[in-house]
């Protein structure tokens, strides 16, 4: 069928059902691929064929959002199934936060159980790399394949059995390569939700959301994780993963249920294009300009922008306690003020950023950020550090949503899913990568390496942020 986008002269064609069969005879002979066609006969019949799918309002049969006016866009909870499938992908980041931010409060108790070195333990950030990695690979071919219900269902499978394995405290080796299967569940998760969310109307405010439920997660995590340490009964630190065992169950029932109709099926008919060239895809969006600059600088951006903020909440503890001299809670509690930050962030300037724009908003929110990593590098004070990181964390929230919406804007919709997908799993892999160079470095120069490394950072990513086009509005 075809649509008309405004005053544009472009329709798409879509291959007619078996019902539509004898009343589109007289136009058979149209190619039924996404060409320019220009028929009044055959739109008054497609039309009509529209309204009556309209009508019924099934998920499966809606058009392309980024193909309609702002009218047409899909929202958060409509269709129907859009509210469960939006609330299944919330709880999903609270579980992918809950997951990145325990490191950061379990590290001191993971290295004097195991008895290790900075470096040594530094290798539960490094392994989830490999996890992330092969979700940017794969991420596309399972859209095709499965669809979001395969995505529902492998990401917190992933997630369940690596803590099912993690709770039974398990020889260090084998605790680094299950926290690869971890990975690949939120490489997995955080591609698909973000392209998904990304052509939602109004994607900052949801997305701000979405990462917010992320920030939730990383805010409840060390402080569950630090109270069951150090307060009450003084519980081993593997119990946490108990905690965590109980929200993948969550996730799986969930994900699973909410996203059962959306099979491999479904997202090939609303997106046609990638049916049968999903390489070429991924070939134009990687390497042919001028769409290759836009993906691998989002991707360049996230993996900094991920790495700093995994870096600073999974090395704050450790930090606050050897050159702050700060108590264990109260050490402690400041990941959880950094990440608290980082959700508040998410909301308040999740509806600032549509405002001012994403790229005049990004280029004033880092400089911000920079400012206090300087007031908390070089003012020694434990409170001092403690608002300071918080404040970071709140000028820092609302990067990553913002630069997805960015990519939707200036990609077009067949690139979406592969691009934004290997941006944001790519991008992933910056928890691994930064946190491990932290660590090696600490090994002989002391966690203070801390904020210059942060600071460095900071400033790479906001060269690459200027560097992307102007934008202007999304591309179809």
């Amino acid at each position: 069928m075809a649509f008309q986008n405004g005053s544009s002269s472009t329709y798409i064609m879509e291959a007619p059902s078996k019902t539509d069969a004898v009343e589109l005879q007289d136009i058979s002979q149209y190619p039924t691929q996404p060409e320019p066609v220009k028929h009044a006969a055959s739109d008054l019949k497609i039309d009509d064929t529209q309204r009556q799918r309209d009508d019924d309002d099934p998920v499966e049969n809606l058009p392309s959002p980024t193909t309609q006016g702002p009218e047409k866009l899909e929202q958060w909870n409509r269709p129907r199934a859009n509210f469960w499938r939006t609330m299944a992908a919330f709880w999903s980041f609270v579980v992918m936060g809950s997951n990145d931010a325990a490191y950061g409060a379990l590290i001191p108790y993971l290295q004097e159980y195991y008895d290790l070195t900075f470096v040594v333990i530094s290798l539960v950030f490094l392994s989830p790399l490999v996890g992330y990695t092969a979700s940017a690979l794969l991420n596309n071919a399972i859209h095709l394949k499965f669809g979001q219900r395969g995505v529902g269902i492998i990401s917190p499978a992933c997630h369940l059995v690596a803590y099912v394995v993690i709770a039974v405290h398990p020889p260090y080796p084998v605790l680094v390569v299950i926290f690869m299967l971890a990975g690949f569940g939120n490489g997995l998760a955080d591609a698909a939700w973000n392209a998904w969310i990304g052509n939602m109307a109004n994607p900052n405010e949801v997305l701000g959301f979405l990462h917010a439920f992320y920030g939730l997660g990383a805010i409840l995590s060390p402080l569950i994780a630090t109270t069951m340490i150090t307060k009450g009964q003084k519980l081993p630190w593997y119990y946490f993963y108990y905690v965590m065992i109980g929200m993948a169950v969550i996730e799986l029932a969930s994900s699973m249920t909410a996203f059962w109709g959306a099979t491999g099926a479904v997202f090939r008919a609303n997106n046609p294009r990638t049916t049968d060239t999903k390489d070429n895809r991924m070939k134009e969006a990687l390497v042919r300009l001028p769409y290759a600059r836009v993906t691998w600088l989002c991707a360049l951006f996230l993996l900094g922008y991920v790495g700093a903020e995994v870096a600073l909440g999974g090395w704050i503890v450790k930090f606050m306690l050897e050159v702050r001299k700060g108590e264990n809670f109260a050490s402690g509690m400041t990941a959880t003020g950094f990440w608290m930050g980082i959700t508040v962030g998410r909301i308040v300037l999740g509806f600032v950023t549509p405002k001012v724009g994403e790229k005049l908003a990004i280029a004033i929110y880092l400089p911000l950020t920079m400012a206090l990593e300087l007031i908390f590098w070089l003012v020694p004070q434990f409170y001092v550090s403690a608002v300071a990181v918080s404040l970071q964390g709140f000028f820092l929230g609302p990067l990553f949503p913002a630069a997805v919406v960015a990519a939707t804007k200036l990609l077009p919709r067949h690139l979406h899913v592969g691009a934004i997908g290997f941006a944001a799993a790519f991008g992933g892999s910056g928890a691994a990568i930064f946190p491990f160079a932290v660590g090696a470095i600490a090994q002989t120069k002391g966690v203070q390496v801390l904020q210059p490394v942060i600071l460095a950072l900071l400033g790479v990513i906001w060269a690459l942020w200027l560097g992307l086009p102007r934008i202007h509005g999304k591309v179809e």
